[in-house]
């Protein structure tokens, strides 16, 4: 997971948690020895604590829900993706669009896929909560189809789970219904 998440997330991470480890060290060894009566009121001492606590689990959050992963390795030339059916032809009935997006829906809602455990999406009826609500992040097709085929974070890899085709059927459901 550490070698997926951005150097600024990075960053972000080492820099809070190292100021938390620091104000732990110092409250834990150095303030008490030089003043055996610390804490003198302990209410500003857990309030103190408590704000490095949420600082901590407030940067986690962010960096895990949008800093994007790093994908591409020093010296690889990105690769050049062709448009699949869903992006193409998403909405043109006559191209079978609808009948991807239909089939889609079958796909989020299976217990192969299990979806709608973890995500909201509105139009599936779900309302999860461990996964992004992808009503609100309205992901396009083709990110929908990365992070179903490869994860994410907690979110494991259907590449040996769901077939291509049940892959990108769900990416075309989940990009043609989020947010509507």
């Amino acid at each position: 997971m550490l070698l997926t998440i951005t150097t600024t997330g990075k960053v972000t991470l080492l820099i809070v948690a190292g100021a938390f480890i620091l104000w732990a060290l110092i409250t834990a060894i150095w303030i008490p020895k030089r003043n055996a009566s610390f804490p003198i009121t302990l209410t500003g001492f857990v309030l103190v604590s408590c704000v490095f606590f949420a600082l901590q689990m407030g940067a986690i959050y962010w960096v895990t829900d949008t800093q994007e992963v790093e994908t591409e390795a020093v010296g690889e030339a990105p690769v050049e993706e062709k448009p699949t059916q869903t992006e193409t032809n998403a909405g043109d009935p006559q191209a079978g669009g609808d009948a991807l997006v239909v089939a889609g829906k079958e796909v989020f809602a299976s217990a192969e896929a299990g979806c709608g455990s973890c995500h909201t999406l509105a139009d599936a009826g779900s309302n999860g909560s461990v996964g992004p609500n992808l009503d609100d992040k309205k992901p396009d097709a083709a990110l929908v189809t990365d992070r179903v085929t490869n994860g994410k974070g907690v979110m494991p890899s259907f590449k040996g789970k769901l077939t291509e085709q049940q892959i990108e059927e769900v990416a075309a459901y989940v990009s043609t219904v989020a947010g509507s």
